[in-house]
């Protein structure tokens, strides 16, 4: 309930009534203040008329009056500057640290608003604002989208940050790990990423030139060349046929040399996966891009279009894997190309995140703009994310928007915090 009248405070969804304070003296809120979301009062520097006297302080927000002992205020010298405690109920009178007795005010909130947010917190339709959604403004949809966007490529720099500490401060190393993490494509998501933090590639680069042993490396650092990795009613095939004997040979070799431990391959999974997105395929796809050399850092960063991009991420496989999509499992002869739509989704993933936490770090405003009018270019991933709000009657135009929406629900709608949204601000201040 809290949190409940921070918002009615913040965007002044006062009753019509006057407000008082508790001693009946009539109160202006001229400047509700700026939010504080760490320690200290609730909220900055606002402006309220109190009896006819114009204060400049802080605002404290409580359920009731008492909370402010329950909270320790009373002793702490950062609320000596709080110029109003608001409530819903004053059960008590307080004081500063300093002993001042502090005017009060009781808050009310609003019955609409009430209902509105007990009908947001307990919809089990999804998302419970959805009534409001075709009465939104475009303009006021596509600047919330962006934002939300914005805040998700915050979030993507930060997980990518982790990544450089990681791998020493390494942005190539970083990036590669991003870009293997995403050829998950979700279910192997996690699996992707310790292999990729598995594999030493500065100390193995200067065998890149031989594809034959980087695949050797690449699949044996995923645990694929244990035997015990292929199923029993393919090994006896699988020996026979000897190219996994060979690699299995190439990458103990390599193991020794230098010192390699590979990731357990009970990791990755195989179920519900369309066998073009095993892990076979995609490790042997990167090994490629890697030893093409086509794919690296520097070459991302050259790439001024969406479509030259695609080109540098554009990968197939060997010739084993053109009629395999893992050892002993054939398949009809497929160079085993990433889709159109694979490329996109790393274009999403892997480029724009990549380019923006690039250009932050080294301060070029023109790699974090490109990131945005790649996604701007890219069409809406096709998600049941989007598919939900297309469903409310949003609309979707670019890559942008839905990324904007799967923010929106994972950090918004999943979390119940309609609060922070403006989707749920429109919906909560709209009369019965």
């Amino acid at each position: 309930m809290e949190l409940l009248l921070h918002y009615v405070w913040k965007h002044k969804m006062f009753p019509l009534k006057p407000l008082k304070t508790v001693d009946g003296m009539a109160v202006e809120v001229i400047d509700s203040g700026l939010h504080n979301h760490d320690a200290g009062p609730d909220f900055f520097n606002a402006k309220v008329k109190i009896g006819g006297t114009l204060w400049v302080g802080n605002v404290e927000i409580h359920d009731k009056a008492s909370d402010w002992f329950a909270h320790k205020h009373d002793l702490d010298e950062s609320y000596n500057n709080v110029i109003l405690h608001v409530c819903r109920c004053v059960d008590t009178v307080v004081t500063t640290q300093k002993g001042d007795r502090l005017p009060q005010m009781e808050l009310e909130i609003p019955p609409y608003v009430m209902q509105h947010y007990h009908e947001l917190l307990a919809s089990d339709q999804y998302p419970p604002c959805y009534k409001i959604i075709p009465d939104l403004s475009r303009l006021m949809l596509t600047s919330w989208l962006t934002a939300l966007q914005t805040e998700r490529l915050e979030q993507k720099t930060e997980a990518i940050k982790q990544r450089v500490k990681a791998c020493d401060g390494s942005w190539e190393a970083a990036y590669f790990v991003t870009l293997a993490r995403n050829y998950g494509f979700g279910i192997n998501g996690e699996a992707f990423e310790q292999w990729a933090l598995s594999l030493p590639l500065q100390v193995i680069a200067h065998h890149r030139d031989n594809l034959f042993q980087i695949e050797a490396l690449f699949l044996g650092q995923a645990g694929l060349l244990n035997i015990d990795a292929v199923s029993m009613r393919h090994r006896d095939e699988v020996l026979e046929e000897g190219y996994f004997s060979k690699l299995q040979r190439e990458y103990i070799y390599l193991q020794h040399k230098f010192n390699l431990k590979p990731i357990d391959y009970h990791l990755w999974r195989f179920l519900r996966l369309r066998p073009q997105n095993f892990p076979h395929i995609r490790i042997v796809q990167l090994a490629q891009l890697y030893a093409k050399q086509q794919a690296g850092l520097s070459q991302l960063l050259d790439c001024t279009t969406v479509k030259a991009a695609m080109e540098c991420l554009r990968s197939s496989v060997t010739l084993y894997w053109q009629t395999h999509y893992s050892f002993g499992i054939s398949s009809e002869f497929s160079e085993k190309q990433l889709s159109t739509s694979s490329l996109q989704l790393l274009i999403i993933n892997t480029v724009v995140p990549i380019l923006f936490a690039y250009g932050r770090h080294v301060s070029k405003e023109t790699l974090c703009e490109r990131a945005f009018d790649f996604l701007e270019q890219l069409r809406p991933e096709n998600n049941h994310i989007v598919r939900m709000w297309r469903d409310c009657g949003l609309q979707v135009m670019h890559a942008g928007d839905s990324q904007g929406l799967i923010q929106l629900k994972n950090e918004y709608c999943d979390k119940k915090n309609c609060l922070q949204c403006r989707i749920g601000y429109k919906y909560l201040k709209q009369k019965l």
